[in-house]
C-alpha cells in the first residue's frame, strides 16, 4: 500500500464515498484555515451541521470571508461562525492570529490545516524570503500549528477530550522526491534548497506541490512523535482525493487540459472531499491509537509511500523537523517556549 498505482487511484476515485461522519461538536471549537472557499468551505458546512461552540473561518480576503459567511449561514441555518485573517504568505499574519487566539480564543478542539496554494511557473518568494509554494503548504502552517498548540493541550487537560490537529496533504506525495528533486532534499539546508532559484528551474513544475505534500506528512509524524506526555492530542494527515475545485485554476495550457480531462473522468465533488477532512478531525471514534501520526485516505488510515517510511525518508523527516524548528524559533520566540515545554526529542 505504500505505493500509488494507476488502478489504486481510479479504483479509490471511482469508489462509493461513504456519507459523512456526524458528531456532536456543541460547546467544541473548530478552526479550518482557507475555508472560505473550496474543499475547505465545504469542510466547514459541515462541521457547521454539528453546532459546534464555535467555527473559526481562517482566510486571506476579509471580503471573501464574508461572502462565504453568508452562504454558509443560508445553507445551514448556523449562524456563530466567525472569520478571521490569515495569510500564510507572511509570517506577521500568522503571529497576529496566534496573538488574536491568546485574547479571544479559549478552548481549540479541532485545527484543520487546510489552506495551500498549487504553484506557479514564475519563480516567487514571500517578503519573509521564501519560495511561496513552500512557506504558504509547509512552514506556515507548522507554525501555526505550533502557536495554537498550547490550547489544544489546555483543552485536552481541562475538558478530558481529544483534540485534533488535521494537516491536508495529498496522494500526491507518493509521487514525491524523485531523482532530481531529491538532489535537492540531500542537501545541508533542505529548506533553503527547496526554496532556490535552482530548484524551481531544474525540477518538474508539478513535483513542487508534490513534495511539500510529502513535507506534511513528515511534519505530522514529527509532531505526533514528540507529543508522547500529552497522548490525548491526535495529529494526521489526510488525503482529500482529487477533487473539482477552484484550487487548480491558475492552471493553463497542457496542464490545464489534462486537469480538465481528468476531472471529467475521475474527480470527487469538492463537498465528497470536503468529507474526507471531517472524518479525519472526527471520525475512526475507537481507533484513535491508529490515527495518531496516520496518513488518511478515505476514512482509513493507510500506509504513506514507500520513500516517507524508508530509512532515507526517514532520516530526512528528521533533517527537516530540526531545519524547520530552526526557522520557527527564530520567526517567533514562543516556537522555543513551547518545543521546550511540551515537545519531547
Amino acid at each position: 500500500m505504500g505505493h500509488l498505482t494507476l488502478w489504486r487511484f481510479i479504483s479509490e476515485q471511482w469508489q462509493t464515498i461513504k456519507p459523512v461522519e456526524k458528531v456532536d461538536l456543541t460547546g467544541k471549537t473548530v478552526i479550518i484555515t482557507g475555508g472560505n472557499a473550496g474543499l475547505g468551505f465545504e469542510a466547514a458546512k459541515h462541521f457547521a451541521t454539528m453546532s459546534p461552540g464555535r467555527l473559526i473561518i481562517a482566510c486571506r480576503s476579509e471580503e471573501k470571508g464574508k461572502a462565504a459567511l453568508s452562504k454558509l449561514s443560508q445553507d445551514t441555518g448556523y449562524t456563530q461562525a466567525e472569520i478571521w485573517t490569515l495569510d500564510l504568505t507572511r509570517f506577521a499574519s500568522v503571529r497576529e492570529f496566534a496573538d488574536r487566539f491568546e485574547r479571544e480564543g479559549g478552548r481549540l478542539d479541532i485545527l484543520v490545516e487546510n489552506a495551500g496554494i498549487i504553484g506557479s511557473p514564475s519563480y516567487e518568494k514571500t517578503d519573509d524570503g521564501y519560495v511561496s509554494i513552500l512557506q504558504t503548504n509547509v512552514i506556515s502552517p507548522s507554525l501555526h500549528t505550533l502557536l495554537l498548540l498550547p490550547y489544544m493541550i489546555k483543552t485536552a487537560e481541562e475538558h478530558k477530550t481529544k483534540p485534533r490537529i488535521v494537516q491536508v496533504s495529498s496522494d500526491v506525495h507518493y509521487r514525491a522526491m524523485g531523482k532530481k528533486n531529491k538532489k535537492f532534499a540531500d542537501q545541508s539546508n533542505i529548506i533553503d534548497a527547496l526554496s532556490s532559484l535552482d530548484y524551481h528551474n531544474q525540477t518538474p513544475l508539478n513535483s513542487h506541490y508534490f513534495d511539500t505534500k510529502l513535507l506534511n506528512v513528515f511534519f505530522v509524524r514529527a509532531l505526533q512523535a514528540r507529543l508522547a506526555k500529552y497522548p490525548s492530542i491526535i495529529v494526521n494527515a489526510v488525503n482529500p482525493g482529487y477533487c473539482y475545485s477552484g484550487f487548480r485554476s491558475s492552471l493553463s495550457g497542457a496542464r490545464a487540459f489534462i486537469d480538465h480531462l481528468m476531472e471529467t473522468l475521475v474527480a470527487l465533488s469538492t463537498e465528497e472531499g470536503g468529507r474526507q477532512l471531517v472524518w479525519a478531525a472526527v471520525g475512526g471514534s475507537g481507533s484513535e491509537e491508529k490515527l495518531k501520526g496516520g496518513y488518511v485516505s478515505f476514512g482509513k488510515v493507510v500506509e504513506p509511500s514507500d520513500f516517507s517510511i524508508s530509512e532515507e525518508g526517514q532520516a530526512l523527516e528528521e533533517k527537516y523537523w530540526n531545519q524547520q524548528l530552526d526557522i520557527l524559533k527564530g520567526v517567533d520566540p514562543r516556537v522555543k517556549q513551547i518545543v521546550d515545554e511540551y515537545l519531547q526529542n
